[in-house]
């Protein structure tokens, strides 16, 4: 019965790393690269495991051998779905086929094109010239989610966006460190239409998938936040509270300076202002539909 169960806990396993993934469709390998060129089949894993064979453990507690062991893609369980015909490699295994990044990218998408990896061609990710195999293991299992190469997400990012390490060890920072939130929460590192491969589909839209208080629309609007969020905050840290560019009154006198912009409300100056808090008074900076919130006041 414990047997029993084990498997299907493995099937919904498989089950939930395959979800939003396209239909599993064959590589033309010999387009992909001319080397493929006359080679067919093995279809026999133990070929592979014959010279690989330090593969074989790892590779067999990893989610994509549950989802081949399953009958998920075609020739199941057979390491040239994603490998491709290597029949040449066994008759020469030192003539040994290198693909380039995007060669791997289009093996792994074979099955992987779901929606949330529509615009990967056009992505900074691919750009940069990674392939999946720069973020996923396939023949090993380093984390419990989607096959990652390290065993936190955050710590896979930093790998090569050392700097947005730097702003999330700050005082004011998102909770990534502690655990309660992943780079994928904002991002889509496999590229989307927004700057910054945002999930929402502006700078706005995507702090509101949480900050919904903050959407409006409002009686009384704050013309720099409807703009973008980014204009008052850092949204991976900052040393000022509430992930703020600069201390509140500093960040006030940036628009609403002594002499004032055109249209722009000036400071009164009723005391010195670096030493005033400007929201001691004007709260509701985000927008008010308070009758009395002209000046986003109490």
């Amino acid at each position: 019965m414990k047997k029993f169960y084990g498997k299907i806990l493995w099937l919904a396993i498989a089950l939930a790393f395959t979800a939003g993934a396209a239909v599993a469709k064959d590589v033309d390998w010999s387009t992909l690269n001319p080397a493929f060129q006359g080679a067919t089949y093995v279809k026999d894993p133990s070929v592979c495991f014959g010279c690989h064979g330090d593969y074989e453990k790892p590779y067999s507690k990893t989610a994509h051998a549950k989802v081949f062991k399953f009958g998920k893609t075609p020739d199941a369980g057979d390491c040239e779905s994603c490998h491709g015909p290597r029949s040449k490699h066994v008759e020469n295994p030192n003539g040994e086929l290198k693909l380039t990044a995007a060669q791997q990218t289009a093996a792994c998408m074979q099955c992987h094109e779901g929606s949330t990896r529509m615009s990967w061609q056009s992505s900074l990710h691919a750009s940069a010239g990674l392939a999946c195999t720069s973020c996923h293991t396939v023949m090993q299992q380093k984390s419990d989610k989607a096959l990652l190469s390290a065993a936190r997400e955050d710590d896979l990012c930093y790998q090569c966006h050392s700097n947005v390490r730097s702003s999330m060890n700050k005082s004011s920072h998102h909770p990534v460190r502690e655990g309660k939130l992943e780079c994928s929460g904002c991002h889509n590192a496999h590229g989307s239409a927004t700057p910054g491969m945002l999930k929402g589909g502006s700078v706005n839209e995507t702090c509101y998938s949480c900050h919904q208080e903050k959407r409006g629309p409002f009686v009384w609007q704050h013309p720099p936040v409807m703009d973008n969020c980014q204009t008052c905050h850092d949204p991976h840290g900052s040393n000022n509270r509430k992930l703020q560019n600069a201390k509140e009154a500093f960040l006030c006198l940036s628009c609403h300076s002594y002499g004032g912009h055109v249209n722009i409300p000036r400071y009164n100056r009723v005391s010195s202002p670096y030493g005033e808090g400007c929201v001691n008074c004007h709260m509701a900076i985000h927008g008010s539909n308070s009758p009395s919130g002209a000046k986003l006041t109490r």
